[in-house]
């Protein structure tokens, strides 16, 4: 939904004012950023984003639920969709993964029969229809208006609790229901309980097995109005009581209603207990609906704030604040304010830092850690030390962490290059030495392929799938490791890791000008099609093929291009990527693959730091052409306006960065390659006081070629900028045109 006006808030500064000796109050105008942003944007087509009200890594996702099952509802809710079964309070932003939707609730106006078993979602009693046009979101805000029981509704959040607000517009007796039966796609019940505590409060929990295999929810919810009666459901049966266990509970709570007919409640989570819960709640005590979601704007708008935008093209705002409001999102806070948190062994965790879960590493490593490493380096402190508080129970660093449990989705061990980045950014509060312990010997266990790593140099494809992603990913890995090791004085631990970080030499073939598939015999897989794609069994690629996964080489692109036999030829290699045709074959072809350009694949991470490759070969007039490209193509404002999963801020991330025209190609190298502007003038406020302004003389959309630069005034002739430099604050400028300039930025970075 893009808004039609932007509001203004007032700020008071206090300015020198040297003509008279004295300070004055002057009022300065601060767009409200947040009329820019459209959380439908990722809601349509494979963006699996949701539409509901949270808080900047708020530990609750209230959100609409339409009920249905498959890959396109793993965040609850599809704009397609017209059914609404209920607003639960956990949920995951663009992932492939259909987990969560806890604790759902529903509000009706007639009693309803619970006890009935459903076999669709048209089965539930409760459902109602929708329509868009009644229908509205913005940031920490969202609200939908039921068409059969006649109720209009409102979520909004705190940091842990959240706020549900129903008019009964319509005739009959207000109420609402509760059921802890409720899943999508996955997820599974295992335990629930309900307990009615007095005439306002309810509490309990919700024990569940899906992808996240031991998700425990304990929950209190506050109403507004108190009960006037309940019925509590216990596996299908009505219990006559106040509290009913079972693997599948369910209630429906009336309300009378004097005055107005509102109903609100609050409703707080905890992974612990509901004794947790209850401590979470009470910092939103005092709150009523309409303050928390003022609150919920302002934190929002503060959040949007750490980058400042410039352009006369309005849906340009729309698509960068909406993504930068996405990389806001997760990870999620997982402790409760007293510091707790549970393990996947059920083991309660009590630490002096906010503990973040829902890491997905191997989407945020590229450009979602980046951006918060710039903007919000406590947040990576936090994250890190909830990586290394992970460690200790696990022995190994996280893959993919839900809810505090692990997946081990996905391949790598991209926690290693988000420490290793935290380290050399400079970013502090986490101990170095032992989150080095963690990294090396994460990278040394036998499991996960690393034992075939340890035996052959590389990883055969007869021995575990997806092996030439896995051998690539480790082979960064190693070097992080390695760089680390370096910096720290473990002297022999450097030597190894960096000579294992070469691993991805082994599987290049010069033939082909691919990485393919090679067997513990050191024999060729065979027979092979770069375009072929298998979904995660019997494939060497993880959720691609040969053309998207062959450039996986972060750390050693000047060796990289050597394989290929120079710039030259890379270059051309590089350049068919984008120019191929854009079939993929194969019978079970990943849905990933998606924002295809050529064989260049946006709508999923392994593709995303290809076309600044171009600039690694001497010329970065074909990365900004690309790059241009891609954020023209990839990006919209509607909510089909992501090309692939959102997958927790990464895909939103990538637009971000590249949009004002950097990227964290090599993340842990402290370092970002040049690309392509769209904005006249990009500010980013940072962390430590002083601003760095992104200027674009000219830009347009006929004008994406780079012509000139300065830093500080001073010429600046290279592709890349380091974090330090960026830290310092001060002004990179440069001249746009709409022809390339060959000559402009082949000078190699001085390190």
């Amino acid at each position: 939904m893009l808004k039609n006006s932007i509001y203004i808030l007032l700020i008071t500064a206090f300015i020198s004012c040297n003509t008279q000796g004295k300070k004055e109050d002057v009022t300065i105008p601060v767009l409200d950023l947040t009329a820019y942003v459209d959380p439908f944007i990722g809601t349509g087509g494979h963006g699996h984003t949701y539409p509901g009200a949270t808080m900047p890594f708020g530990m609750v996702q209230v959100s609409p639920d339409n009920g249905t099952n498959g890959w396109d509802w793993c965040s609850g809710y599809h704009y397609s969709d017209s059914i609404v079964s209920g607003f639960s309070q956990l949920h995951l932003s663009g992932t492939g993964i259909g987990d969560l939707a806890d604790l759902l609730f529903m509000p009706t106006a007639k009693e309803l029969d619970l006890t009935k078993t459903y076999t669709s979602r048209l089965d539930r009693p409760y459902i109602s229809k929708y329509s868009h046009k009644r229908e509205s979101a913005s940031p920490g805000y969202y609200s939908v208006y039921l068409e059969d029981p006649q109720i209009k509704v409102g979520l909004t959040a705190t940091q842990r609790t959240a706020f549900q607000k129903y008019n009964y517009e319509g005739a009959g007796e207000p109420s609402v229901v509760l059921d802890l039966g409720f899943a999508i796609n996955w997820d599974a019940t295992v335990e629930t309980a309900i307990h009615v505590e007095d005439k306002n409060t309810i509490s309990g929990y919700r024990h569940t097995t899906g992808w996240a295999k031991n998700q425990k929810v304990f929950y209190v919810a506050t109403f507004s109005k108190p009960i006037s009666r309940y019925q509590l459901i216990q596996d299908k049966n009505i219990q006559k009581a106040d509290s009913v266990v079972g693997k599948n509970t369910a209630a429906q709570f009336f309300f009378d209603i004097d005055g107005s007919r509102d109903v609100e409640v609050k409703i707080s989570v905890s992974s612990v207990s509901v004794a947790n819960a209850k401590e979470n709640m009470k910092a939103s005590d005092n709150m009523n609906f309409e303050q928390a979601k003022t609150t919920a704007q302002q934190a929002w708008n503060k959040q949007l704030q750490h980058i400042v935008v410039e352009t006369p093209t309005d849906s340009l705002k729309t698509i960068f604040y909406s993504a930068l409001y996405h990389t806001q999102i997760a990870p999620v806070t997982f402790s409760d304010v007293n510091g707790e948190f549970r393990q996947e062994n059920d083991s309660i965790v009590k630490v002096d830092f906010t503990a973040y879960s829902t890491l997905s590493l191997w989407d945020t490593f590229r450009a979602e850690n980046p951006l918060l490493a710039l903007i919000q380096p406590d947040k990576t402190t936090a994250i890190v030390n909830s990586m290394l508080a992970y460690y200790q129970v696990h022995k190994s660093l996280p893959v993919w962490t839900l809810y505090g449990n692990e997946t081990n989705t996905m391949t790598g061990n991209h926690a290693i290059p988000v420490i290793a980045e935290a380290y050399f950014k400079g970013i502090k509060g986490f101990d170095a030495e032992k989150a080095f312990e963690a990294m090396k010997n994460t990278q040394m266990r036998d499991e996960r392929g690393l034992e075939y790593l340890k035996e052959f140099g590389y990883i055969p494809y007869d021995k575990i799938d997806e092996s030439v992603t896995y051998t690539l990913e480790y082979a960064y890995n190693d070097w992080c490791v390695a760089e680390m090791a370096k910096a720290l004085g473990h002297t022999k631990d450097y030597e190894y890791f960096s000579k294992r970080s070469k691993s991805y030499e082994q599987l290049y073939d010069s033939e082909t000008g691919f990485m393919r598939g090679k067997s513990a015999a050191g024999a060729w897989h065979i027979p092979f099609d770069p375009k072929f794609s298998q979904h995660m069994k019997n494939t060497d690629y993880t959720e691609g093929n040969a053309w998207q996964h062959s450039w996986f080489v972060l750390h050693d692109t000047d060796n990289f291009i050597k394989l290929h036999g120079g710039a030259e030829p890379f270059t051309k290699m590089l350049e068919q990527l984008f120019t191929e045709s854009s079939e993929i074959t194969g019978d079970h072809i990943s849905n990933d693959i998606s924002g295809l350009i050529g064989q260049y694949a946006h709508g999923n991470e392994p593709s995303h730091h290809i076309a600044y490759l171009f600039n690694k070969a001497g010329k970065p007039w074909k990365t900004q052409y690309w790059i241009n490209q891609i954020l023209k193509t990839q990006y919209n404002t509607t909510p089909n306006g992501l090309s692939g999963n959102e997958d927790a801020g990464q895909m939103s991330a990538w637009y971000v960065w590249s949009s004002m025209g950097l990227y964290p190609f090599n993340p842990a190298s402290a370092a970002y390659e040049i690309g392509s502007p769209v904005f006249e003038k990009s500010t980013i406020n940072l962390p430590n006081g002083k601003t760095f302004s992104i200027i674009a003389q000219g830009v347009s959309e006929a004008n994406f070629y780079i012509q000139s630069a300065t830093l500080n005034g001073e010429v600046f002739n290279q592709t890349q900028i380091t974090h330090d430099q960026l830290l310092k604050g001060g002004e990179l400028k440069f001249v746009m045109g709409s022809a390339p300039n060959k000559k402009w930025g082949v000078t190699k970075p001085v390190n």
